[in-house]
């Protein structure tokens, strides 16, 4: 915290309320709340194999006992003889006794229990080293007087929606009313916090709003096509398109036709074919003259891109190039001058591609793929060179709250439609123990002509992470198989290396394919039949997704194996039922939003998401949407912002250099 702001937005995570402190002496059935000091814990075994975690906690009045089901091992050590809990949740009587079933408990230590010896209602904070929570709340007390908090909402917006004024609701945000109900604090939905989450999301609908309407008004190319001339590329290729890939298709080039650039998103499930969709984009502007520029971001993607390209675009005489960081100094300057010259019509690269040595002759269209590993300002670096039209992709399905934060300022398409002849890919959990099945299912698999994948989170062993590492495990799987041609993958391999282990395994001279998430996407080998994914619970739902789709691309029945100690956790287990249940991208987008949060589910956290202080965009959506709307509407209206100065100097502070906006008015 540097500044009064800092500290204003230092939010409690937590309020107690002192107001109703229950002794446990006569504990009634209803919500409570208690304090007192564990007198014994552990595990209760029952007949039926059945166990639970218990704890006694006793006030001096009476004891009672708390009880969970589901447990981990650090609870143990959490819930030590003698430690003093904050208990909340319903009291419910087991053979007359009283007892809370999974209750919500806090440990409080010698500055909280001065605190809750206080009436009142009791904010608790993070915990900040060398500072008490009494004194910080004394801080923050004395800031308020001592600051000016300026209003940042339109006196229209307060009204409509009855907020109260920014002030009173920072304030009751630290020190809630007397007559507050905390169970509305504790969720968020109190007056106060309504209002912040409602501000948090309007000012950063508003900045997409503006960046939308500056794309809008930008002057960028016209590519002319026909229908005749559409119909005959799509005659040429090996195969036809689906009905959702030619409506797709069809929103794109409506853009391109269009004199400002386009700013789409594709989005698609694994497999959906979506790289084809965007080479035939592609086609269009070199066929009007243009450069295409595509990125990726890993290498291993953009050599699977560069040889989908090459034997694609061969019938229409179009030879791409590949540029990526591990070529030596001397081809990359051939490469450059080659693309200044505009001798090279595509552009197929990792984020060497907007490197400053790179220079296009001629750049119109700009496509990247796996959208959510670039941040916004790489985009804008796109953009600066010149104003191409921009087209994204990604398969990791976005929830749509989720795509209406981070992809506000482009127009979406969805590749809701799997090619023919795809089959469901069956998933089963196989625990670490089970190893002779997975081992007999893998060479079943090899026995009938196919081919598989194991897919490890870790290169190399390491002392800190007990995992089973691609290298150890595929020395110990030669010896399990002998009879089987292996090889390894992993981003160390070199460059010629690689480029032969996936000529072997695409030719099927390799039969089993020992890999790290390298493998991840963009890997097109349609006798692959087999995914086995060792340590499943240590990927996100959507890269296991991402994963599975490397297999189930041909006609033969696919399976994905979850190899994993899942009962080390009750969140573990839960994750990967979803991936047994469903192959519905969106379906599991959503499961994984929920458990892991937006910053991790992207996979960075310099993805364009805001870091928001209050807001949740899963908890929130309702809030969402309202903010958004308000938001377009009052850019429609007034798109200088200068009927409302104060609202105007608060965006450009908050949202200025995170979303490269330009200056308003």
């Amino acid at each position: 915290m540097q500044t009064a702001e800092d500290l204003f937005y230092f939010f409690p995570y937590k309020y107690i309320d002192r107001r109703r402190l229950d002794s446990i002496r006569g504990l009634a059935p209803g919500q409570r709340t208690v304090v007192g000091q564990v007198v014994t814990s552990g595990l209760v075994f029952f007949r039926n194999r059945r166990r639970l975690f218990e704890v006694i906690l006793s006030d001096g009045t009476g004891a009672v006992s708390l009880k969970w089901f589901h447990f981990y091992p650090q609870m143990q050590s959490r819930f030590k003889k003698g430690t003093t809990l904050m208990v909340s949740g319903p009291v419910t009587h087991y053979r007359h006794e009283p007892q809370f079933v999974h209750p919500e408990v806090q440990i409080l230590n010698s500055d909280l229990m001065e605190e809750v010896s206080a009436p009142g209602i009791i904010p608790v904070y993070s915990e900040i080293p060398g500072l008490g929570q009494r004194r910080f709340r004394k801080i923050i007390e004395n800031s308020f007087s001592r600051f000016v908090i300026e209003e940042v909402l339109p006196s229209e917006i307060i009204a409509r929606y009855q907020f109260p004024e920014k002030k009173e609701a920072l304030f009751q945000l630290h020190f809630p009313p007397p007559s507050a109900d905390v169970d509305e604090w504790n969720r968020a939905i109190s007056p106060a916090h309504r209002r912040e989450i409602f501000e948090e999301f309007f000012l950063m609908e508003l900045a997409l709003a503006l960046k939308r309407r500056g794309n809008k008004q930008d002057l960028g190319i016209v590519f002319r096509w026909t229908v005749e001339a559409v119909k005959e590329s799509l005659q040429k290729l090996p195969f036809p398109l689906t009905r959702a890939q030619r409506r797709v298709l069809h929103e794109i080039l409506q853009d391109m036709a269009q004199p400002m650039p386009m700013n789409r998103l594709v989005q698609g499930d694994v497999g959906s074919g979506k790289t084809v969709v965007a080479l035939l984009s592609a086609l269009v502007a070199i066929q009007n003259g243009y450069q295409v520029a595509l990125m990726v971001p890993t290498e291993i993607l953009a050599e699977q891109h560069f040889r989908t390209a090459s034997e694609l675009l061969s019938c229409f005489k179009i030879i791409p190039a590949l540029l990526t960081g591990s070529l030596t100094q001397s081809e990359k300057t051939k490469i450059r001058s080659r693309i200044r010259r505009g001798l090279h019509p595509l552009i197929i690269g990792t984020h060497a591609v907007i490197s400053e040595g790179v220079e296009f002759q001629n750049l119109g269209l700009v496509i990247i793929d796996e959208q959510h590993r670039f941040g916004v300002l790489q985009r804008q670096a796109l953009r600066a060179k010149g104003k191409p039209d921009v087209l994204v992709m990604t398969a990791t399905p976005i929830p749509r709250t989720l795509a209406m934060t981070v992809y506000g300022d482009l127009d979406v398409s969805i590749i809701d439609e799997m090619p023919p002849g795809r089959q469901p890919i069956r998933t089963d959990i196989v625990e670490s123990r089970e190893r002779g099945r997975l081992y007999q299912l893998i060479a079943q698999a090899l026995d009938r002509g196919e081919q598989g994948y194991i897919v490890y989170p870790l290169v190399e062993e390491s002392e800190k992470l007990v995992l089973k590492d691609a290298d150890r495990m595929y020395q110990e799987l030669k010896k399990i198989f002998p009879d089987r041609t292996l090889a390894l993958l992993h981003g160390r391999v070199k460059g010629e290396e690689k480029e032969k282990v996936f000529r072997d395994f695409k030719a099927g001279r390799v039969g089993l394919l020992v890999c790290t998430t390298v493998i991840e996407v963009g890997v097109d080998v349609p006798n692959a039949t087999l995914m086995v994914i060792e340590h499943a619970d240590r990927f996100g739902l959507s890269q296991l997704h991402q994963l599975r789709g490397r297999v189930g691309r041909g006609e033969k029945r696919s399976t994905c194996i979850l190899v994993s100690d899942y009962q080390k956790t009750e969140t573990a287990y839960k994750r990967l039922r979803v991936m047994c249940e469903t192959q519905d991208g969106f379906r599991i987008a959503e499961e994984d939003l929920k458990i892991r949060g937006p910053g991790d589910f992207l996979g960075t956290r310099q993805a364009g998401l805001p870091e928001f202080r209050m807001a949740n965009i899963l908890r929130d959506q309702k809030i969402l949407i309202e903010a958004r709307k308000e938001a377009f509407q009052l850019i429609e209206q007034d798109p200088d912002l200068r009927h409302v100065p104060q609202l105007k100097e608060g965006l450009m502070i908050r949202w200025k250099e995170r979303l490269a906006l330009a200056e308003v008015g």
